[in-house]
């Protein structure tokens, strides 16, 4: 059964096959007994979390009752690779991969031009800046594309592109595809520009760095 729990750069939840290199949560947002989203909930919680798909032999039953006595514990979402998740609104995990969250907290910090920013900090901005009226909040490009920083996602339309290497890739669920284009908006926030711009290297999928 495929379940709708794939997050696209612009942070919807679709039904695809294909599960990615990441998973995360943005709290509880599924019913266990359907394995399906909530009508109107994509979440609940403003830590929105990347998480690692493999973490100590632990197992879950996605979609599930994973909580404590049997409660329905966070919703799995899958990602492509984690600088979709981190177009789509998501940081690292502190408790699963701990040092890249932790690089990703210092970075983030220096693009904001402070000493060490609290996850529950960076949340907050995170969630003004990921959303507008409860939908994905698209952003200026001030400048030429080419001037942002690798793993950044632009948009043109309701198309989604990687930014590597100073060209642009078309996103897929299953990878990238190369695109020649003129993007027309920012897509992941400009907190994770200023980190990534500060050293923050997002893994990325093998799409798009064959090409």
């Amino acid at each position: 059964m495929t379940l709708q729990n794939r997050v696209t750069p612009f942070g919807n939840i679709i039904t695809d096959k294909a599960r990615g290199l990441f998973t995360g949560n943005r709290g509880i947002i599924h019913n266990p007994d359907t394995r399906s989203l909530l009508p109107s909930r994509r979440w609940t919680s403003k830590a929105w979390i990347i998480c690692l798909c493999s973490f100590k032999e632990r197992r879950r039953d996605v979609f599930g009752r994973n909580g404590k006595n049997g409660g329905t514990g966070w919703s799995e979402l899958f990602f492509l690779d984690e600088a979709t998740a981190l177009a789509a609104g998501h940081r690292p995990c502190f408790y699963c991969q701990r040092a890249r969250a932790t690089m990703f907290q210092t970075t983030f910090s220096t693009g904001q031009s402070e000493s060490k920013m609290s996850a529950p900090q960076i949340d907050k901005l995170l969630h003004n800046e990921r959303l507008n009226a409860g939908k994905k909040r698209l952003h200026t490009i001030t400048n030429d594309w080419r001037s942002l920083p690798d793993g950044t996602f632009v948009g043109n339309q309701d198309k989604a592109y990687l930014i590597s290497n100073q060209t642009l890739f078309l996103w897929k669920p299953e990878g990238y595809q190369r695109h020649d284009g003129a993007p027309q908006y920012l897509i992941t926030a400009p907190s994770i520009v200023a980190a990534l711009r500060s050293g923050y290297q997002p893994v990325l999928h093998d799409s798009a760095l064959s090409r």
